[in-house]
Parts: structure tokens; C-alpha cells; sequence
């Protein structure tokens, strides 16, 4: 019996000797991990301790005579303070402070907002394509969302529409029903716009008010907001520049809006997809690291990375020529560019047309031809589609470039931008495919509205690859880090606790 008692005694200090040493373990472990201090200016950390609901929550399974020696010192010498987990939204604790981390419902509104504006950029080009850009002559952004609702409603706009040079030089044959057509594309259009700007802004509000977006992203939401307003205003200025009279007054005139306008009308709802897409895609990536913070502490070791800085340079210049080659296919189909020279890759002799024909001083409005190559880089379609074959195959080859730098960087890329890098060559092939068919078949509708969206798709692959490169903001990576150095901490609690049960529940030799 005595050496049974003895047996017990010394078991039971070993198991004590274990958890200490288990406690030591973890805690090395968290002092080890890196951004273990938390920036001042982050206003919704916690100022309790989750430690201490984790130390309160293990307390009942641990034998108390034993509790302080082998966890107390540990809580008491740590001073980590994160975010309280929960299973729902880490900030409904705390509605009037701003979150360092935005709602995972933010992200999928903004995303659904992306993929509004994706659809009416693909409307809109049906719209020009179809010629329907012109058919009506106001804008009216509360009255105008209503159509005609009679016979005599209909008749007084085709009376408007008559007014307009584009049926006095063109159209002065259409009938009401072919009216009809081009009106309602264009009424489509707008309608769209305004529903893409309610469903942005009054969401936006809400999460602005309610605070279930970090101020980072608040401000993002604002700047987006303005920038929807202005692109209605700019969409009125590109159509009215197709209505001036001027058309009347020079030969053989044909009216279609200013390419300068149609370009940046194009521009804006590009940089409005961006930032919807991106935008939508931070939150949604900090939100699953949130959820995750080991994986989110090895995302950070791998973005954070010198080696993988000048990857990161580089997508960005990648991002800003797929932008720069859209912008150049806003003035080809500005000005018809893509009727012309229907060959590729020659443009007539040569792949290179005649110098006379780049730079054709018949575009030059100074005397001293001072505007002669900025007006053919922009005016003259022949120069505009050398331009756009151009930067069209510069785009193709980096795309390529890009395959070949993610295959020498795949050990320090993560999985996702390794993948979007194939996928960007992918699109970049189908993309040189479809506007090489445009051209060859005289720019069909069909096609050239799907070279118009396989642009956008080419941006949309370079956005998401963007942002899986894209580095979290410092105090995020804070929380984060802090996060799983509690989840390491617990960890250790739970296996000292463990040890203790097991130690209770061991049956004395000879007991019954």
C-alpha cells in the first residue's frame, strides 16, 4: 500500500511537470510569432482578455489546488489583447467604434455590384453597336426612368428624334416600330445605370451608419458613391456631343458621339468595376482570415516576402496595360477604326501601314501643325487601329510573361494568384482571338460585344490577382497575429487540462 501511495504521489507531480512545461511550450511559441504589437489607432480591439475567458472556461476541468501553479503565471504575464471571437460578426460587440475589419456581407454586396456594372458595359456596347446611343435626345434622371406609356407618348418622342442629326443624315427612312428598337436599348441602358446607383448607395449608407465597415473601406464606398453620380453626368455629355448641330453643317458628316467622351464614359465604368471588384474581394479575403488566423499568418509570411516584391511590381504594370490596351478599343470603336484594313496581321503591304497614312497632316487643326501626331494618335482610325493592334499583342505577350514568371515564383505565391495567373492567359488567348474575328468579319455584333466583355473579363482576372498579391494593412495583420497567438495559447490550456483530467481519473493500484 505504501509503495502503491508513493506510485501516486509521484505520478501526479510528473503530470504537473508536463503541464508546466506544455504551458512554457506555448507560451515561447507565442511570443515567437511576429506583429505582436497592436497598433494604438485600432479602435475595435477588445480591451478585456480572451485569455481570461479561455483560463475561466478550463478553470472547472483543472484540480484547483493546482490551477494557479501551473496556469495563472502564464495569464498573468501575458498582455495580448485581440479581437473576442464569435461565430457571427467580431464587431456587433461594439457598434459606435469602427471595425478594423469590414462584414463578409459588404464583400458580397460589392461584389454583386461588380457584376451589375460587368452586365451594363456589355449593354452598352450592344447599345453603340446597335446604334441606339442617340434615339433619346433629354435626360431626365427621375422623370426620364418612365417610357412612353401611350400611342400619342411614343409619337412625341419619335418627334424629338426627328429633330437630331442622326435622322436627318442617316435615319431619315426608320419607322416608329424600329424607333421602338433603338429606344428601348437606350432606355434599358439608363434604367440600369440608376438601378446600379440605388443599389449601391442606399447599401452603402447602411454600412457606413451601422459601422459594419472598417473607415478604410468607408471611405472607399464614398469615393465609389461620387464617382457613379459623375458617370451618369459624363454618359448625358457623351450622347449630347452626338446631337450637336455641327454634324449639319459639314459634308458627308456622319454624327456619332466624340471618341474623347465615348472613351472616358468607357474609363470611368472600368475604374468603377475595379473598384467594386477589389473592394469586394479585400473583405471577403480578410474576412476568411479572420476565421482562420494560422492560415492567415502563413498568407501573411508569403506576402510579406521580399523575394515577391518584384512580382507584385509587375502585376500592377500588368493591370495598368490591360487598362491602357481597353482605352485604346474605346477609340477604334469610337470612330469606326474597325472597318478598315479588315486583314491581320498586314495592314495592307506591310504589318505597318505607309507613314503618310499614320501621320496625315489632314488632321492637324494648328498652322504650324504643332497637333499633328497627338490628333493622328488620336483622331485618325488608321493610326488608332495600329495603336490597338499594338498594345493588343504587347498585352498578349505579358500575359505570357506573367504564366512564365508564376511558374519561377510558385514556391512563394499563393495557391490563388498561381491559378489566376493561368486563368489571365487563358482569357488573354480567347480575348486575341475574338478581336482578330472582329476584325476579319467586319465587326459583327455578336463579336464584337464579346471582345468587348472578354476586356473586361481580362481586367476582372488581373483584379483578383491584384489582390491576392496585395499586402493587408499592418493593424490588420496585428489582430490577426494576436488572434492566433491566443488560439496557441488556448491550445496549451487544453492539453494541460487534459493531462489533469487524465490524472484525476487514474485508479489507484489495488482500489476498486
Amino acid at each position: 500500500m505504501l509503495l502503491a501511495r508513493s506510485r501516486f504521489y509521484f505520478n501526479g507531480n510528473l503530470a504537473v511537470l508536463q503541464a508546466k512545461t506544455t504551458a512554457a511550450k506555448a507560451a515561447s511559441k507565442a511570443s515567437a510569432l511576429p506583429a505582436l504589437t497592436l497598433s494604438r489607432k485600432v479602435a475595435s480591439v477588445s480591451r478585456g482578455g480572451v485569455l481570461g475567458a479561455l483560463t475561466r472556461a478550463s478553470a472547472p476541468k483543472l484540480d484547483k489546488t493546482r490551477q494557479f501553479s501551473t496556469l495563472s503565471a502564464l495569464y498573468q504575464r501575458s498582455n495580448v489583447h485581440v479581437i473576442k471571437p464569435r461565430e457571427t460578426d467580431p464587431n456587433e460587440d461594439a457598434p459606435r467604434k469602427w471595425p478594423v475589419n469590414s462584414s463578409k456581407w459588404a464583400g458580397y454586396w460589392l461584389i454583386a455590384s461588380a457584376v451589375s456594372v460587368f452586365g451594363i458595359v456589355v449593354l452598352g456596347g450592344l447599345t453603340r453597336l446597335t446604334e441606339s446611343g442617340l434615339s433619346i435626345t433629354e435626360w431626365k434622371p427621375v422623370t426620364g426612368s418612365l417610357p412612353p406609356m401611350s400611342e400619342a407618348d411614343w409619337i412625341e418622342e419619335f418627334d424629338k428624334y426627328k429633330n437630331s442629326p442622326e435622322f436627318k443624315l442617316l435615319n431619315s427612312n426608320i419607322t416608329l416600330s424600329e424607333f421602338k428598337f433603338i429606344f428601348w436599348m437606350e432606355w434599358a441602358h439608363r434604367l440600369w445605370g440608376r438601378f446600379i446607383g440605388l443599389t449601391f448607395v442606399l447599401p452603402a449608407v447602411y454600412f457606413v451608419a451601422r459601422k459594419r465597415v472598417s473607415p478604410n473601406i468607408a471611405g472607399r464606398l464614398g469615393v465609389i458613391s461620387v464617382l457613379l453620380g459623375l458617370q451618369g453626368a459624363i454618359g448625358w455629355w457623351m450622347v449630347k456631343s452626338g446631337l450637336d448641330n455641327k454634324f449639319m453643317e459639314t459634308d458627308n458628316a456622319h454624327p456619332r458621339v466624340s471618341p474623347y467622351r465615348l472613351a472616358t464614359h468607357l474609363g470611368a465604368a472600368f475604374v468603377l468595376y475595379w473598384a467594386m471588384l477589389s473592394t469586394g474581394l479585400q473583405v471577403l479575403r480578410e474576412s476568411r482570415w479572420i476565421a482562420n488566423p494560422s492560415t492567415a499568418v502563413a498568407d501573411f509570411a508569403k506576402l510579406n516576402n521580399p523575394v515577391l516584391k518584384p512580382f507584385q511590381r509587375y502585376t500592377t504594370l500588368f493591370c495598368g496595360l490591360v487598362f491602357l490596351t481597353a482605352m485604346s478599343g474605346a477609340f477604334v470603336a469610337g470612330l469606326d477604326a474597325g472597318m478598315i484594313y479588315n486583314t491581320f496581321p498586314w495592314m495592307g503591304e506591310g504589318i505597318v501601314p505607309p507613314k503618310s497614312e499614320l501621320m496625315d497632316p489632314l488632321f492637324a487643326v494648328k498652322a504650324d501643325g504643332s497637333d499633328l501626331w497627338w490628333r493622328n494618335i488620336f483622331e485618325n482610325p488608321v493610326t488608332v487601329q495600329f495603336d490597338h493592334r499594338v498594345l493588343a499583342t504587347t498585352t498578349f505577350c505579358a500575359s505570357f510573361a506573367l504564366l512564365l514568371m508564376s511558374n519561377r515564383f510558385k514556391p512563394f505565391l499563393p495557391r490563388k494568384a498561381f491559378l489566376a495567373c493561368h486563368t489571365i492567359m487563358g482569357i488573354a488567348m480567347v480575348q486575341v482571338t475574338l478581336g482578330i474575328s472582329t476584325l476579319l468579319y467586319l465587326v459583327p455584333t455578336p463579336l464584337a460585344a464579346a471582345h468587348q466583355a472578354g476586356a473586361l473579363a481580362l481586367l476582372s482576372a488581373a483584379a483578383y490577382l491584384g489582390a491576392q498579391l496585395k499586402r493587408p494593412r499592418v493593424p490588420f495583420q496585428n489582430i490577426v497575429s494576436r488572434l492566433h497567438n491566443a488560439s496557441v495559447v488556448k491550445s496549451g490550456f487544453e492539453e494541460v487540462a487534459k493531462n489533469q483530467y487524465k490524472r484525476k481519473t487514474t485508479k489507484l493500484p489495488g482500489s476498486l
